[in-house]
């Protein structure tokens, strides 16, 4: 089922869902089904799992000279969603990034998604690779989410890169794409982020997910701005729950959103990272409560492959 259509079905009642990381490379698929197992209690419509690209690392040999490794630390995204769906029956929705794709892998990518019956799909660019300063294509990929929707939109309609192809037929992606409640790193201003957010929509895109923000308000001002710029989508909420201490810094630098004073202190306040857990499942609690209230359709949790802090938040709220 998509995404839009559980939304609908759930006649006003708030939804859980969750993101999860693919094990990395050498383990089993059974550290995923100990992660998702405490969580489906809450009976989630959909679980997302996301897609990591090939890294690059230089090995010095003997002669001086360097060689370029390519190292996958998370493969299986595809496999994982099949398994998902086939143990669990619940929709799986997988990342499909811009980076180390080109067009044709994109399409061969999500031929793959829909002889597995999956119908959703999460469409980003995806971040640079550590080696570079600036996100860098493929030299026959995409370079903005906008693009890869279109891809997908045409691909719905039936329209494949060979146009050659007879009879071919149609795919019935909902795609979903990302947005910035504290505008994108890269994006000028918020304004402008947001009209490059409407183009994803113009080309396609039928959800938002936003990423994750610490200040309700931030995500409520976010949505007025959306809809008074005609996006009329729903925008389902990011949240992750504050583990570490380590997090104070590195979630500003990484993601570039803000932490609200009052959690900056309590944090600070912690002797040690399982005091700051307790505050960051129970900032947490607070903000879901508080957009349960509001309404909203879904909220959607990050939960790095780790369940624990967000099955104590969601047994408090669902």
């Amino acid at each position: 089922m998509k995404v839009t259509e559980h939304i609908e079905k759930a006649n006003g009642n708030t939804q859980f869902s969750f993101e999860i990381l693919p094990p990395l490379k050498g383990q089993h698929i059974q550290s995923i089904f100990n992660n998702i197992d405490p969580l489906m209690e809450f009976n989630p419509p959909f679980i997302d799992v996301t897609y990591h690209r090939e890294e690059y690392l230089y090995k010095e040999l003997e002669n001086g000279l360097l060689q370029k490794k390519i190292v996958k630390k998370r493969p299986g995204t595809v496999g994982i969603c099949a398994a998902i769906q086939n143990k669990y029956s619940v929709d799986a929705i997988p990342h499909i990034l811009c980076g180390g794709f080109t067009k044709e892998d994109t399409e061969n990518f999500l031929i793959d998604l829909d002889f597995l019956g999956i119908e959703n799909v999460m469409a980003l660019r995806g971040d640079a690779v550590k080696t570079e300063t600036y996100f860098k294509p493929e030299k026959e990929g995409h370079h903005f989410a906008s693009e890869l929707v279109t891809q997908i939109s045409e691909l719905n309609k039936g329209n494949y890169l060979d146009e050659d192809l007879q009879n071919s037929s149609k795919t019935n992606f909902c795609i979903g794409v990302a947005a910035y409640p504290e505008k994108h790193m890269e994006a000028p201003s918020l304004d402008s982020d947001i009209h490059f957010l409407k183009k994803k929509i113009k080309n396609g895109a039928t959800y938002i997910v936003t990423q994750m923000f610490f200040d309700n308000q931030k995500y409520f001002d976010f949505v007025d701005k959306c809809r008074a710029s005609g996006i009329t989508v729903p925008i389902i909420p990011g949240l992750k729950p504050i583990a570490t201490k380590k997090q104070l810094n590195l979630i500003p630098h990484r993601f570039h959103v803000d932490l609200p004073e009052t959690l900056i202190m309590e944090i600070v306040k912690c002797k040690d990272n399982s005091q700051v857990a307790q505050v960051g499942i129970e900032w947490c609690i607070e903000q879901s409560k508080a957009l349960q209230k509001a309404g909203i359709p879904v909220l959607h949790y990050y939960s790095m492959g780790k369940s624990d802090n967000i099955k104590s938040i969601a047994s408090k709220v669902f």
